[in-house]
């Protein structure tokens, strides 16, 4: 299979990216996973139940086993949610995944095969959360130590590691002990090739047999060849256009609605997507809990931008940077293009996202094109990094007390309407405030040979292949 980017590490509890997730969620398992329609279905842990608002309990398989024969027990699954909440349990380091697992405060074992999780305050999303955590092995880390198991690491997953160059290729195999279907192939690599057009190539040319994140004009131009398939679904990214509020001009509201109004984003959307991705009214995705429906998109409005920017004080324009990754470069110029008709000076500035992100955090940046993966469809996982002040992913640098609390309340309400109405009330103060140009959700597309079978594309954006197989 060829993917778009190097795998960070091959640990578990050490990255904090999809691809290396696809390519790890292969080799170990978690308590549970979620299906091709993004449903959380069980996978070690057979059942579970949530027996208080801070208590979660969990009973395992009792015939599952890591890839080394040895059997996955309790202390295993303890041990894994220790090194991601216990400061400096990696080689000194901390896992850069322990966000995920909320206010997590302990797990206890139960007997052999079952476990209480202990939250320090009510976490109504730790369900939803937990596919991102895979189980390791408590006996093999503290014998070869973490660097050693990140080098040749042992999962309970359908495939079991071979060798790796993480920048270049990752090799595992069939693990004929799998406790569920075993995978139909025997052996598997993972080639890392970056360029869009190098990954369709080598499909076209039997290189790889499977490509992901290909683009729409790519998707469209391989549907031409009998001997590809191709397929999308909705995707789980929002891509968005963040204006630093504390700078000027995007300090004034009306600088920022005027943007939104003079976008035709709709346009935009479809002449560089076509079909695969969809206009956004606010800021969650279609059919996301909580999503508030009452929100409209921003009408495609010159006179109206004209107008609100001349209130504003800037009736003979600006200038502007837009920066933004080599992923987003021609939205970030079609939003230029667009901008330049109300005589705004906009430029665009590529960058690696690596380097630019701690520049957007530190509010160094006037504007950007990015995107953030909402895999649970909750948006505690979007709106809270994304608007909560001084938040991880807080590019805009957006604070407003009213919305903090909602978002706070929302992260531990149990009440699923209660909680609800927070994240909508939340919407549409930030729909009305504007610190992004509310953009788009882009589908995932895939492709692979057509004797390829028995696969499907994952709206989170994984890559779980033990169904797969070549005819």
């Amino acid at each position: 299979m060829g993917i778009k980017s190097s795998v960070i590490s091959l640990d578990p509890a050490n990255y904090r990216d999809r691809v290396s997730e696809g390519v790890v969620r292969n080799i170990f398992d978690g308590l549970v996973t979620r299906d091709e329609k993004g449903e959380v279905v069980p996978l070690i842990a057979e059942r579970w139940e949530n027996s208080s608002p801070t208590e979660w309990i969990f009973y395992l398989r009792d015939d599952v086993k890591f890839h080394d024969g040895t059997q996955l027990t309790a202390d295993d699954v303890v041990f894994t949610f220790e090194r991601i909440i216990t400061p400096g349990a990696i080689a000194g380091n901390t896992s850069p995944r322990q966000g995920l697992v909320g206010p997590l405060i302990g797990i206890e074992k139960l007997d052999d095969y079952s476990v209480r999780f202990i939250f320090e305050s009510p976490y109504p999303i730790f369900l939803k959360m937990l596919p991102h955590q895979q189980i390791v092995p408590k006996a093999y880390i503290e014998k070869v130590g973490d660097e050693e198991f990140a080098n040749n690491p042992i999962g309970a997953g359908p495939f079991k590691f071979v060798e790796a160059k993480l920048d270049e290729r990752i090799i595992v195999e069939r693990f004929d002990d799998y406790y569920g279907d075993v995978a139909k192939i025997k052996k598997l690599a993972f080639d890392v090739i970056p360029e869009n057009s190098s990954r369709v190539a080598a499909l076209q040319a039997g290189e790889v047999q499977r490509i992901h994140a290909i683009t729409a004009s790519l998707a469209e131009e391989l549907k031409k060849n009998d001997n590809i398939q191709v397929k999308s679904v909705n995707g789980t990214r929002v891509a968005m256009m963040e204006m630093n509020v504390n700078i000027a001009p995007f300090d004034d509201i009306r600088v920022r609605q005027a943007m939104n109004h003079a976008i035709d984003m709709e346009k935009i959307v479809s002449s560089i997507f076509g079909d695969y991705a969809e206009r956004l009214a606010g800021t969650m995705l279609p059919g996301s809990f909580a999503e508030n429906t009452d929100l409209v998109p921003y009408e495609y409005d010159i006179e109206k931008a004209k107008s609100l920017l001349a209130e504003a004080g800037y009736a003979d324009g600006f200038s502007v940077t837009i920066d933004t990754g080599d992923e987003h470069k021609e939205v970030a110029e079609a939003v230029a293009s667009e901008l330049r008709k109300l005589n705004i000076d906009a430029k665009t500035r590529i960058w690696d996202m690596g380097v630019l992100k701690d520049l957007l955090l530190n509010g160094e940046r006037q504007m950007s094109v990015s995107d953030w993966g909402n895999g649970s469809m909750d948006p505690f996982d979007l709106l809270n990094p994304k608007l909560k002040t001084k938040d991880r992913g807080n590019y805009s640098q957006y604070s407003n007390a009213r919305v903090d609390e909602l978002l706070s309340l929302g992260e531990t309400e149990i009440d699923e309407k209660v909680r609800a109405e927070y994240y909508k009330e939340a919407q549409q103060i930030v729909y009305d405030e504007a610190p992004w140009i509310f953009g788009y959700a882009v589908k995932e597309i895939e492709a692979s040979v057509a004797n390829l079978e028995n696969w499907e594309v994952y709206p989170d954006g994984m890559f779980y292949l033990p169904k797969v197989e070549l005819k």
